[in-house]
């Protein structure tokens, strides 16, 4: 329809010069002006025209959406901030869904079915075991690094050794950092989890309370709250693992679209310089998101590192 519509303008024009070539007597300064004046208003239809294409190529993103996943637990705060101020579709200039899935296998899945395209925030311990497995997973940088938010909790006041767990049932996620919690403060006595009765439960704090098991895998808020009902700290991640949360996505769209890449890193910076710049509202932000009081925020915000750079000791951990 363009061609055509631009071919119909061409035969009109040339038929309006020709009208005003014989008016003209076929001679005269009039037809060349008028001439003129045509291949004037073309060129600058035609200069305009590249221009406004040039201008969208430069803010058009080489995708017409994303899909990233929306993780808020344990204490997720860019994520929070990213998507109460709109941050990555500002960046990005295209619209953003958001794929609430907090297990991480589901996570690792949804990024090699493609139906997500970022994991932004996915344990380290997940991202290890979609490689494992011959997924197509690549971090982008890192999340966050907050080893005393992970913990293991009890009723039971006694149980203070790893020695103590014996035969004791113990819930939480599989493939995730509590998982390498347990697993590493069962080693410090050379035990592993044939030596107690390890339950795959993500919400591992309801058995708690309900009492069908004897130490639940909890982080953050929920790590938190359990504090606050008085119940027995068998012992966090300080020491014992590196906590860490990373970005991801597939090597395949890295390649395929570096523009997207650029944009989502500097979409981070702007997260980062918001949650420095505008602390007391991110931290209002984040207990609404979260329903807790903006004191515990305060206090849970202190167990984390949310820088960006991946370091040695990030890759070793």
């Amino acid at each position: 329809h363009f061609k055509e519509d631009k071919m119909k303008k061409l035969i009109a024009l040339g038929l309006a010069a020709c009208m005003t070539f014989s008016l003209a007597g076929c001679s005269g300064s009039t037809s060349k002006e008028t001439e003129a004046a045509s291949a004037a208003e073309t060129t600058a239809a035609a200069s305009t025209e590249a221009e406004t294409s040039a201008a969208a190529s430069d803010t058009a993103t080489s995708i017409d959406k994303l899909t990233v996943t929306y993780v808020t637990s344990p204490l997720n705060v860019p994520t929070i901030i990213e998507k109460d101020q709109g941050i990555f579709e500002k960046e990005l200039g295209v619209p953003v869904e958001y794929a609430e899935l907090t297990s991480g296998a589901d996570q690792t899945q949804a990024l090699a079915s493609g139906d997500v395209q970022v994991l932004y925030a996915v344990g380290a311990t997940s991202v290890i075991l979609s490689a494992a497995n011959g997924a197509d997973i690549k971090v982008l940088n890192m999340y966050s690094r907050s080893p005393k938010a992970f913990c293991m909790y009890s009723k039971d006041e006694t149980l203070t050794t790893p020695e103590s767990l014996k035969g004791k049932t113990i819930a939480g996620p599989t493939g995730t950092n509590l998982h390498e919690l347990l697993v590493s403060y069962l080693a410090q006595a050379d035990m592993t989890l044939d030596d107690v009765n390890y339950v795959n439960i993500p919400d591992a704090k309801a058995g708690l309370d309900g009492g069908s098991v004897d130490v639940a895998l909890i982080a953050g808020a929920t790590a938190y709250n359990a504090k606050q009902q008085g119940y027995h700290l068998v012992a966090d991640g300080e020491g014992l693992i590196s906590a860490l949360i990373a970005v991801a996505t597939t090597q395949k769209f890295y390649d395929e679209h570096p523009d997207v890449i650029e944009k989502l890193n500097a979409a981070q910076d702007e997260i980062a310089s918001y949650m420095a710049d505008s602390q007391d509202e991110t931290m209002e932000t984040v207990a609404a998101a979260l329903d807790l009081d903006v004191d515990a925020v305060k206090e849970m915000y202190g167990y984390y590192d949310f820088s960006t750079e991946i370091t040695d000791a990030d890759k070793e951990g």
